[in-house]
């Protein structure tokens, strides 16, 4: 296990040496968040609880509750929300999101899925890794409708996937879906996007609309742009 440090040093997360380890996929999620007090949100696939923590050192009037199908990843959940002082209101469940238990009614529902659907469209990874990166019983589809059957009628979903997964999300939000926004996610200003933060409202109709795109590095240096660095130090969020 290793301790790593996010938002500047506010959140400290036990992870996995070997296993899937968060990132700032998770730190962006958070960020795209936006609760009113006495909300509840719900994470699924929450892992070590990256993003819930995340999200609940921002959005403090809130209550959040992960959902993860490793009873080894929610116990490491566990101990990382007493040890960031959260765990009053930041609480994790074991769940399979091929099988949507009462995990609501929820506010909210937000996610970083597995990526890819097909093992055929990946080298296999890393043990440990199997289940971040491929979503093995489940596809896509799943994660929606399990979102759907969580949120409260008007319930917000936020997802943040590969760019080319786009066009998937789309088409599963098309039905019983609206209000739906698109953040596209730039390593450059010259690079295509490798990330779409997506949010969308159950039982909504109004129209998408496509945001101006995060650029996270400026120029050839590596340097994180004024935004994105504001955002992954925990200094402001994103508005979708």
């Amino acid at each position: 296990m290793s301790e790593d440090r996010f938002l500047d040093g506010r959140i400290t997360l036990t992870q996995p040496d070997d296993g899937f380890r968060a990132g700032i996929d998770a730190v962006l999620l958070a960020a795209a968040l936006n609760a009113k007090p006495g909300e509840r949100l719900v994470e699924l696939g929450c892992g070590a609880g990256t993003a819930s923590l995340c999200a609940a050192s921002r959005l403090t009037g809130c209550h959040f509750t992960g959902v993860d199908i490793d009873p080894d990843m929610v116990a490491l959940a566990e101990g990382n929300a007493d040890a960031n002082a959260m765990a009053d209101r930041v609480g994790f469940a074991l769940g399979d999101v091929a099988e949507p238990a009462n995990w609501g009614p929820a506010d909210q529902v937000f996610f970083n899925p597995p990526f890819f659907d097909d093992p055929k469209s990946m080298r296999a990874p890393k043990a440990g890794k199997t289940r971040a990166y491929l979503t093995g019983h489940t596809v896509l589809a799943d994660w929606i409708a399990a979102a759907r059957k969580t949120l409260k009628p008007r319930g917000r979903l936020t997802v943040i996937h590969r760019a080319d997964r786009l066009g998937d999300l789309l088409f599963l939000l098309n039905a019983r879906w609206g209000d739906v926004v698109v953040k596209p996610v730039h390593p450059r200003a010259d690079a295509p996007a490798k990330r779409v933060i997506v949010a969308a409202t159950r039982d909504a109709k109004g129209p998408l609309s496509m945001l101006p795109p995060l650029v996270l590095h400026d120029g050839a240096g590596g340097q994180y742009s004024a935004e994105a660095d504001a955002i992954l130090r925990g200094k402001a969020g994103l508005v979708l």
